[in-house]
């Protein structure tokens, strides 16, 4: 098999295209249409944002993303696994390359926002187990009981508190 890459995406291909479709036409499906923060392929374009997938020869794997909020502080967006590729590792190696990113670029703190109903159980776990706590709204989320924010320090602490 072989070993899994992660390289930053320029947006421009079909696979990443559909992915991130799934992922909206999903999250229309679980989530009521006001509490839908997945961003679409124009919004991920953003300067402020970086994405990163997750790639197995020719076959996408998952994506994830990094939007700068301020010069210290930084809010993962787009995480998002393949169905096929689930339960294989791929979101937390991703996960893992955007703790990295954010300490390389030195913030100090990171964000995010996922569900709180029963389909993201798998999403809050995998946050949970790399450190992130739950918290209230922040940047410009109200709060809304479909959501669960999380937020995880990173100032200070040594490699070994970031990974496992």
């Amino acid at each position: 098999m072989e070993p899994l890459q992660i390289r930053e995406d320029d947006l421009t291909g079909a696979a990443i295209a559909a992915l991130l479709r799934a992922h909206l036409t999903e999250m229309y499906e679980i989530m009521p249409p006001e509490s839908v923060h997945a961003l679409d392929i124009a919004a991920l374009r953003s300067p402020a944002i970086t994405v990163w997938t997750a790639w197995r020869g020719r076959a996408l794997l998952g994506c994830g993303a990094l939007k700068e909020l301020t010069a210290s502080i930084g809010e993962i967006k787009s995480m998002r696994t393949a169905r096929a590729y689930r339960r294989q590792g791929v979101a937390a190696r991703l996960l893992e390359h955007i703790l990295e990113e954010a300490k390389r670029r030195s913030y100090s703190q990171l964000y995010l926002e996922t569900g709180s109903f029963a389909a993201f159980v798998s999403a809050r776990a995998l946050y949970s187990r790399y450190g992130f706590e739950p918290c209230g709204p922040f940047a410009d989320y109200t709060d809304d009981p479909a959501s669960a924010f999380m937020t995880k320090t990173l100032a200070d602490l040594p490699k070994s508190a970031i990974f496992r």
